[in-house]
């Protein structure tokens, strides 16, 4: 016999309230004994901690490169964020396009989406960068990034808002709509909430991603992390200083993605656990 689930929601007793921040506890200690062993390991490697920091403040972007623009940390930030911005447009627009049923409008979702995920994005990058030119098409190296980690991971983001709204039974949707409810209503109050829950985990996997690939644009001398990472330490010979810092550097970047991807998956699976 089928369990007839509890529509109750469910008390916060003392028992799990002290389940969950003994979870966090112990998770967090296990954070701290393995971040201790891998700065232990770092600390035996003899890094000049001299030279991190004096070059810290320029990987960090916290002082302007010669020709005055923005640099470092603060470049690749920059990069990332307008990135995401069209890339959630063109991830939109794609995904509406597979699902619609008109054939010129699927045709060329299908196809744009098979294009930029069946080419490697370094490929895309330098075609964008160096090939267009030849076409009369010049772009500037700064733009030519955005564009390409726009049009690439838009590929990718659209087929995860595809699944997501797919995901949401037709039938509530059909409800709404006899019940005299706008297309408009039923997508923001009835679909998008329900989709989100599935789409921002691999979204946000696809963001941080997203920030990691913004080093391919100092193959176009942009000033950015990897770039400085990389410059600094030819010019000092001591290349695991500068990339080590890098590493950090990006990882502490992701850590706050990662976050900002737990709250929002917290704040739509509120719905879901009541």
């Amino acid at each position: 016999m089928p369990q007839i689930p509890d529509s109750q929601p469910k008390v916060e007793t003392p028992e799990r309230w002290h389940h969950a921040h003994a979870f966090k506890f112990k998770t967090g200690l296990t954070w701290l004994i393995l971040l201790s062993l891998l700065l232990g390991t770092f600390s035996k490697m003899g890094l000049d901690w001299s030279l991190i920091g004096q070059k810290l403040p320029f990987l960090l972007g916290l002082r302007l490169s010669p020709d005055g623009f923005i640099q470092g940390a603060a470049l690749t930030i920059m990069i990332t964020a307008c990135s995401m911005f069209f890339c959630l447009l063109i991830g939109l627009i794609t995904a509406l396009g597979r699902m619609s049923e008109n054939a010129l409008a699927f045709g060329c979702a299908t196809f744009y989406a098979s294009l930029f995920r069946g080419t490697p994005l370094l490929v895309q990058v330098l075609i964008i960068y160096l090939a267009l030119p030849q076409v009369g098409i010049v772009l500037g190296a700064l733009s030519s990034g955005i564009i390409a980690l726009s049009m690439n991971y838009g590929a990718y983001l659209a087929e995860t808002i595809r699944s997501g709204v797919l995901s949401v039974p037709r039938g509530q949707q059909e409800a709404a709509l006899a019940l005299g409810v706008s297309r408009w209503t039923v997508a923001v109050h009835v679909t998008a909430p329900q989709a989100l829950r599935i789409i921002i985990p691999p979204a946000g996997s696809m963001f941080i991603s997203m920030l990691k690939d913004s080093s391919l644009v100092s193959l176009m001398g942009l000033w950015e992390l990897n770039f400085l990472a990389q410059s600094y330490g030819r010019s000092t010979y001591r290349y695991m200083e500068m990339l080590a810092t890098a590493a950090a550097i990006y990882w502490i970047m992701s850590i706050v993605l990662e976050l900002l991807q737990s709250r929002l998956e917290r704040r739509f699976a509120q719905g879901q656990r009541r």
